[in-house]
Order: C-alpha cells, then structure tokens, then sequence
C-alpha cells in the first residue's frame, strides 16, 4: 500500500477500535484521523447501549468536531465498535459527510460479543460508489498485529 495514500479514520468508545487503529497505522504508515463528536457519549456501557439503540432507530448523525478531509486518500481505513449490530453513529456522520466515489474503504470493528453483524454491508450501502473490502473484526482489544497482517495481505 506504500504507493497509495492511506487514511485512518476511526471512532472509539472505550478504546479498543483505536488500538486497532493503532496497529493498522504501525503496519501501513498510514495518517491518523479519529472522528469525534462533539457531544461525548457516556461513559456508562449501559447507557452507551441504551442510547445507541435509539440514535439507529432514528438515523441519527451526530455532529463532529471535524468530518475531516478524504480527498487526497485513495485507501481509507474506517473503524468503529458495532452498536446495535451496525457502525457507530459518529462514523454514520463521517460516512455521509464525504463522497468516496473511486475510493477503496477497509472497514474495521470492535465488539464485545456479537461479531460484525451488518456493520460492512450497511457501509457498502452508504458508500455505494466505493469499493468497500473484506473487513476486519476484532473481539474487543484481542486483535495481534499478525492477525492485522494476514487481513491486509
């Protein structure tokens, strides 16, 4: 991928997608955006679900501090925790914010228990024009580099 520029865009919650994040950036040299709400989600798990489940009820958005700028990347990395069986709203945002027409996304995600359910074909649903790949999941903060490695090969 060293010919191509690399984007990592990613939300996380708890921290595990941006370890994930983390070591996709070790293994690619790619640049680093974390997309960020404005309005901080709450610490609480509960809370976090419980809320999570409403904003996918409604097809909420919420606003971020900045939706960043995808323009000069031909390869875009985006990561989020699965919630409610799908991206996380924040990444929802950023999703939409952009047109990522010609691009190729590499979606990643975390979760605590339920795989990636429609997480990837609800991105390639958003981002009709991309070429959305294979994604990678990750159990928590359990990915190894290797396993990163084999996934990127």
């Amino acid at each position: 991928m060293a010919d191509k520029k690399v984007l990592i865009a990613y939300y996380s919650h708890s921290g595990n997608t941006k370890s994930v994040a983390e070591k996709i950036q070790q293994l690619t040299g790619g640049d680093m955006f974390e997309i960020k709400p404005v309005k901080a989600y709450p610490a609480n798990y509960n809370d976090v679900v419980n809320l999570a489940q409403t904003e996918k009820a409604q097809n909420f958005k919420p606003e971020l501090i900045d939706n960043g700028d995808i323009s000069a990347y031909d390869t875009i990395f985006v990561g989020t925790p699965v919630w409610w069986y799908t991206f996380s709203s924040p990444v929802r945002t950023f999703l939409v914010a952009h047109d990522f027409a010609g691009k190729t996304i590499m979606p990643f995600c975390t979760h605590g228990g339920g795989g990636a359910s429609a997480t990837y074909t609800d991105m390639q649903k958003l981002c009709p024009n991309a070429t959305v790949k294979n994604g990678f999941t990750s159990f928590e903060d359990s990915a190894q580099l290797k396993d990163i490695e084999d996934w990127l090969k």
